[in-house]
């Protein structure tokens, strides 16, 4: 039986945040916004975005797709923080590592929210690519 990683200091800041702020979001990119706006904060994460010229304000405006009139999606239902969190301890345990990085939770917010995160980070400046890109860890 395999236990799932617990949060690291860095990890654990960014959760409580995010349930703090995710809630308030009134759409999936405007939650996606809010995760990027605080993992840029924090940790390997927050240093990956930086390192990639990230900014808190958005180089081009996001559009927010529950306002469109082709019905886009509403915020996510559920605990979505619980969810990435869920999914950042399963990437943490896969890569065999003995806590949850905030790189995990950058890479989990990816999966969960898709396409909504990958406007942001085009909004950003950046793509998904790039962002993966730097997260791998320096060959040995």
């Amino acid at each position: 039986m395999s236990i799932n990683p617990a949060p690291d200091l860095d990890a654990a800041m960014v959760l409580g945040m995010a349930s703090t702020a995710i809630p308030f979001a009134r759409s999936n990119t405007s939650q996606a916004e809010r995760w990027l706006r605080i993992l840029l904060l924090h940790g390997e994460a927050g240093t990956a975005l930086q390192a990639l010229g990230v900014s808190e304000a958005p180089l081009e405006e996001l559009t927010e797709h529950s306002d469109r009139a082709d019905g886009g999606q509403r915020p996510a239902r559920g605990d979505v923080v619980a969810r990435v969190g869920q999914a950042a301890s399963e990437l943490a345990r896969a890569r065999g590592a003995q806590s949850v990085a905030t790189r995990d939770i950058l890479r989990a917010v990816m999966d969960v929210y898709g396409s909504d995160f990958s406007d942001v980070l085009r909004a950003h400046g950046t793509d998904r690519e790039e962002v993966l890109e730097r997260l791998e860890p320096a060959p040995a």
